[in-house]
């Protein structure tokens, strides 16, 4: 193969940055992300398009390494430890099981299209990861602020490392000759030594060696020291067999241990821009018109798996964990879509020779539909909200009201130090079940060959039964330690329920309020652990079993917890009725009844408080309906009831209009319930309430 001329590399260079800028100002001006500029740019220079502007293949791919390690280094700049705490919990959690969803996810669709093994863990790996430069685009067209950017970025962090992880694993696997039990194990514990080699050495030196260097108060000489940096250890990490992502985000996140992040990251940004450019053009470039022919099934299936699975997953993580289900909702639609790292995951498979040729246009395909959706999700997110709002059935509606504070109470109230230690032990029983059902399962997968063979020789099994035979014995030596899982996700439940509810361990499954949380947290809780053990075992299982296994017993949870919603939903709207009562008797006793409209809030355990409120004219909810109101949304508080003309609407219509003299029944924690009424009298709900998320 003939070796590029400084001539032809000049011409490669000028035609991959004239027509990016061509694209990228015309994507501007039409107001799309310009991420889809540089994949059409891509397009237009490619050899698979008939036109005359083509550029070398070679050349730009070498390029766009160069895009790659520097897009690396900048993530690692934006991650610190210091950052990592700052996300909290509940970030990571969402993350955790939408990845390990969506890589579930993947890797069965690869089973159901024949891919092998490497090709289904590459496939996995590339739609679990949603696009932070994608999101990053669209949230400064559109002007996203409040708490969801803030929730959507938490969450991006944290994905931002899975992905970093997933690297380092699947690229030694996928210079390995088998996929193993023994071959996994050992990449594991080479990925260790490697990761403590080079943290341990590079936080005793780097982050010194970055402040002597500002210190100098030279620009280029940071700049030039950085660079230098980051593409060292992306060069140390190629030789120990892993990819130069994993490197250059090494490097990036010893240089931000040194607390001067923000000076490098402003001196690299402009390189990084344009070799950043570069690597999408190159990404376009692989395109191919043919790929739609050949491969439409697959695009279609794993766009649909994108959209739906990731908006589904983000939702579903984010409720369980406290975010309300509007916010929840709202951040499923914009994390809807795969990017940079899909890119980079399918690469790094396709140049080890790991996965056929099509994944990477196919991935590169899937990524350009998902990102031209991706600002249509966020401007619809209120709209789509409003829609499931309106919808859900009355008692997941008053339990979603609920959870939200009481999982807040949860997360802000005073832990004793026999409460850390009693969660702390239950959350290490969980990890070691967990690890004896992998080495059950690893320890099993390992054997099968031999066990097969000696079943098949000394008893006379025909394999098929043999292989049955096996896979029950593993189900039986593992059956403990699942159920080991369940005891300590419900012990853990109800220590959390006691402790938002102060009352005794004992007292906590009196109430269906109570027994309705504690359900939910043994949700949330199983489907955090769940879908992680499954992606581990999965390579070592049949087609879909884990998964199926998984689904099975959180639906029977899921049933159970339905019909404990279901016996609150009734209390509920009990209490608010009762609270109706008690105003229309005081409205009697009142000298003025007409302008009555609400009485001092009343505790009651159960909700926080209840408190009913009467609609005047002038009021501002007079000719609105609840959706539009959207108090739950806006405060936390939930309307459980509506009395009109003595009769009283349990649960009240979510579209109906509200009228002059109607008794609106708020329940919540004090403050939101405050909140909700001065919505419903004046429009405004004071300085409580929650910053618009879309401005």
């Amino acid at each position: 193969m003939s070796h590029p001329t400084a001539h032809d590399f000049l011409r490669d260079l000028a035609l991959v940055l004239a027509v990016a800028a061509f694209t990228t100002v015309l994507f501007h001006r039409i107001k799309k992300p310009v991420v889809l500029g540089y994949l059409l740019a891509g397009a237009i220079i490619s050899p698979n398009t008939p036109l005359p502007l083509v550029a070398s293949l070679d050349t730009v791919h070498l390029l766009s390494e160069f895009g790659v390690i520097l897009l690396m280094f900048s993530l690692g700049l934006e991650f610190s430890l210091r950052k990592l705490v700052a996300v909290g919990p509940r970030a990571a959690f969402v993350a955790l099981v939408q990845c390990s969803f969506m890589f579930w996810v993947g890797y069965t669709v690869g089973q159901l299209f024949g891919f092998t093994t490497l090709e289904c863990l590459f496939t996995g790996a590339a739609i679990s990861i949603s696009s932070t430069t994608i999101i990053v685009k669209a949230f400064e067209e559109q002007k996203v602020r409040g708490k969801m950017a803030d929730l959507v970025f938490a969450i991006l962090i944290v994905e931002d490392l899975i992905a970093i992880i997933l690297l380092a694993v699947l690229t030694p696997i996928a210079t390995g000759a088998t996929l193993s039990a023994g071959s996994l194990a050992w990449t594991m514990g080479r990925l260790a030594l490697f990761l403590a080699f080079v943290l341990g050495a590079g936080m005793l030196t780097v982050p010194r060696a970055v402040r002597y260097v500002i210190q100098l108060k030279r620009p280029e000489t940071t700049l030039v020291a950085a660079i230098g940096l980051c593409f060292g250890i992306a060069y140390l990490a190629q030789l120990a067999g892993y990819s130069v992502a994993l490197g250059a985000f090494l490097a990036g996140a010893l240089v931000a241990e040194s607390g001067q992040e923000k000076r490098v990251e402003h001196l690299v940004q402009p390189v990084r821009d344009m070799f950043a450019a570069i690597f999408f053009v190159s990404v376009g470039m692989l395109i191919d018109p043919a790929v739609f022919v050949d491969h439409w099934a697959k695009i279609l299936v794993l766009t649909l798996v994108v959209l739906v699975g990731q908006v589904g997953s983000v939702t579903v993580g984010a409720f369980l964990s406290g975010h309300g289900l509007r916010l929840s909702l709202m951040a499923g639609l914009c994390l809807a879509q795969i990017g940079e790292f899909s890119f980079i995951i399918a690469g790094v498979g396709l140049s080890l020779g790991a996965v056929g040729k099509f994944l990477y246009p196919v991935t590169v395909v899937v990524s350009a539909i998902t990102t031209f959706t991706t600002p249509w999700f966020i401007r619809s997110a209120p709209q789509v909200y409003d829609a499931v709002n309106a919808r859900l059935p009355p008692p997941l509606r008053t339990f979603a009201g609920f959870y939200e504070p009481w999982l807040d109470r949860l997360l802000t109230a005073k832990t004793g130090d026999s409460f850390g230690e009693r969660i702390g032990k239950a959350l290490r029983l969980m990890l070691i079940d967990a690890a004896c059902v992998i080495f059950v399962v690893f320890g099993v997968s390992f054997l099968m060959p031999k066990a097969i063979a000696l079943l098949e020789e000394w008893i006379g099994l025909s394999r098929g039964l043999s292989v049955a035979l096996i896979y029950l014995g593993m189900i039986a030596l593992s059956f403990p330690f699942l159920v080991g899982l369940f005891r300590c996700a419900r012990s853990i439940a109800v220590l959390l329920a006691a402790r938002v509810f102060q009352v005794e361990e004992s007292a906590v499954l009196e109430s269906p309020a109570r027994q309705a949380f504690v359900l939910a947290l043994k949700l949330g809780i199983l489907t955090a652990a769940g879908w992680p053990l499954v992606v581990l075992t999965q390579p070592m299982l049949p087609a879909l079993s884990g998964g199926v296994a998984l689904v099975g017993a959180l639906g029977a949870l899921a049933y159970a917890f339905w019909k404990t919603a279901r016996t609150f939903d009734v209390q509920a709207r009990a209490g608010a009725e009762s609270v109706l009562d008690a105003f229309s008797r005081q409205m009697v006793r009142a000298p003025n009844p007409s302008e009555t409209t609400e009485i001092p809030v009343q505790t009651w355990s159960l909700f926080g408080a209840l408190k009913p409120v009467r609609l005047i004219e002038g009021s501002f909810a007079v000719g609105r309906s609840l959706v539009d109101l959207d108090l739950r949304g806006r405060t936390g508080a939930t309307a459980l009831a509506v009395e009109r003309d003595h009769e009283k609407i349990v649960p009240p219509r979510p579209k109906e209009a509200l009228r002059i003299g109607d008794v609106v029944a708020l329940a919540g924690p004090e403050l939101s319930v405050e909140a909700a009424a001065r919505i419903l009298l004046g429009g405004d709900a004071g300085s409580i309430a929650p910053p618009p998320i879309v401005q």
